[in-house]
């Protein structure tokens, strides 16, 4: 993934408590690049809010990523599992494929991400 990529301010860092997503959208009105972040054992991830399997973003409903018991990030089009961290499909129609991960970094109380400012532009992370 490029470093030339810009860079967006998504979140307050403060808001992402272990084990809690939250979803973005920014870049271009039309086009926006969707994803979600979170805190995982302490680390910070982002991933693009896109299911590897139909191209359908993960939840229904605002920030609602995680299955009930906490452990798996779920697609609700087709019950894909993902680990939270790694991306990785443990289950599901997408069994072994993963998340395009988004590089992101905590800085001054914030939480950056590096994306492409459209998802007309989204060849630039796969």
């Amino acid at each position: 993934m490029s470093e030339t990529l810009p860079e967006w301010d998504v979140i307050a860092a403060a808001e992402l408590a272990d084990g809690v997503a939250r979803e973005f959208a920014v870049g271009d009105e039309v086009w926006p690049i969707k994803g979600f972040v979170l805190r995982s054992n302490d680390r910070l991830f982002a991933w693009l809010n896109r299911c590897p399997h139909a191209g359908h973003a993960l939840n229904l409903d605002l920030d609602d990523f995680y299955t009930p018991d906490g452990d798996y990030l779920r697609c609700m089009s087709h019950g894909a599992l993902f680990e939270p961290d790694t991306g990785l499909c443990v289950a599901g129609p997408c069994l072994n494929k993963t998340l395009t991960s988004l590089m992101c970094r905590e800085e001054g109380g914030r939480v950056l991400v590096r994306a492409p400012a459209s998802m007309r532009d989204i060849d630039t992370l796969l």
